[in-house]
């Protein structure tokens, strides 16, 4: 089925090509090219993410050293740096954008089933947010303290493959609190987040829209009870308690009853406190998806220690963006590939034997199956695997 074709050649073929050119067509992206097409600009960062490439010049080195095989990965010809320089700063960042948004859609489908370590059949959301340090004299679009640039990628993580659903990249001033004004609720669904999200106006508006939200709280919150249910304190769970906020503008802000859970986690003995506006799941479930919410952490350090979002090949805002929104590509797209070969590795393992062997002409599935190419995980044994402990990876 592949013969002849390399690695790189056969993992591109997995992405919807004319869904692409419809989304280049709208921006405007192959206008007046002469060069480097956005189809060729695409595969150069996604071969730079997955070969773990340090720079445009390191790029521009290793595709020249494979000229042979070039053209069979689909490249016209060999890619100068100073062209794709010039692409990552004028191309518009939404054409990458919107693309990682289709292959999103795509994955969330292969993955609706999976299970993630609570029995539920909701959708279960958790949001975050993850900081990515630069320096301000380089990146002076990106301001967040007087001495000091940054980014923050605000993330919605659906936990059933751990797919992110929503992407929303911001300097680093914005606060966490405010994506909530970007989502669109999902009736039925839950969004677990933790206590920065805590804003009772914008909490309302999740409930009003039919979605369950868990969060932490301060366990001086001033509310009065209402009801407490019976609670089998063995399992660590405290109390579970309807109560009604008292301050004079979170009680206007959210005027419905909530549900307080005090749980003692036996682990690190710390006494959590959780509100949602759940009332009828098991004490111990709200508990359970709360602790869940740890996968976008998962996901950060994931792709931050293995794809190539911590330094950046260009320095304007659009260079930035169009690198993580490829980086955020290719990451879907081996988890398309891992689900539609249903290879029985964990995503790092997949992505260390792609950067290894991406000029290689042998089957993807060969390539797994080969015990001499899968002993490569054994060389980052102290490196994250991602979700390894969990359902479905």
């Amino acid at each position: 089925m592949h013969t002849g074709k390399t690695l790189f050649a056969q993992l591109m073929d997995f992405l919807p090509w004319t869904t692409f050119s419809r989304i280049v067509t709208r921006y405007g992206g192959d206008h007046r090219m002469r060069t480097l097409s956005c189809a060729e600009q695409f595969r150069c960062m996604a071969f730079a993410q997955l070969t773990y490439r340090e720079s445009l010049r390191d790029i521009e080195a290793c595709l020249s050293a494979q000229s042979a095989k070039l053209y069979h990965m689909g490249f016209r010809k060999p890619v100068s740096r100073s062209t794709l320089a010039d692409a990552n700063e004028r191309r518009d960042w939404r054409i990458y954008a919107d693309f990682a948004q289709r292959l999103i859609i795509q994955a969330r489908k292969l993955y609706a089933t999976d299970t993630f370590g609570v029995d539920l059949s909701n959708t279960v959301y958790a949001l975050d947010a993850t900081t990515i340090d630069l320096c301000l004299s380089v990146f002076p679009w990106a301001p967040f303290r007087s001495t000091k640039a940054a980014i923050k990628l605000h993330t919605l993580l659906d936990l059933r493959g751990a797919i992110p659903s929503f992407i929303h990249i911001s300097d680093g001033k914005m606060h966490d609190v405010n994506v909530l004004d970007l989502l669109t609720p999902e009736a039925g669904a839950f969004y677990v987040m933790d206590r920065a999200y805590l804003d009772f106006e914008r909490l309302y508006a999740l409930a009003q829209a039919g979605a369950f939200f868990v969060t932490r709280t301060k366990s001086n919150l001033d509310a009065r009870r209402l009801y407490s249910a019976p609670t089998d304190r063995s399992t660590g769970v405290i109390c579970d308690q309807t109560i009604a906020l008292n301050g004079f503008y979170s009680s206007q802000h959210y005027p419905q009853h909530l549900r307080r859970i005090r749980f003692k986690d036996p682990e690190t003995d710390k006494t959590l406190v959780f509100l949602t506006n759940h009332f009828q799941l098991p004490p111990l479930t709200i508990c359970a998806l709360y602790k869940s919410r740890w996968q976008v952490e998962l996901f950060f350090k994931w792709i931050k220690q293995h794809l190539r979002i911590k330094r950046f090949f260009g320095t304007s805002e659009n260079a930035v963006k169009t690198q993580i929104w490829i980086a955020v590509s290719v990451y879907v797209l081996i988890a398309i590939v891992k689900k539609r070969l249903n290879l029985d590795v964990s995503l790092h393992t997949l992505l260390q034997i792609l950067s290894v062997t991406v000029f290689e002409k042998i089957e993807l599935t060969q390539a797994v199956a080969d015990p001499a190419i899968t002993k490569i995980n054994a060389m980052f044994d102290n490196q994250l695997n991602l979700f390894d402990n969990f359902p479905g990876h």
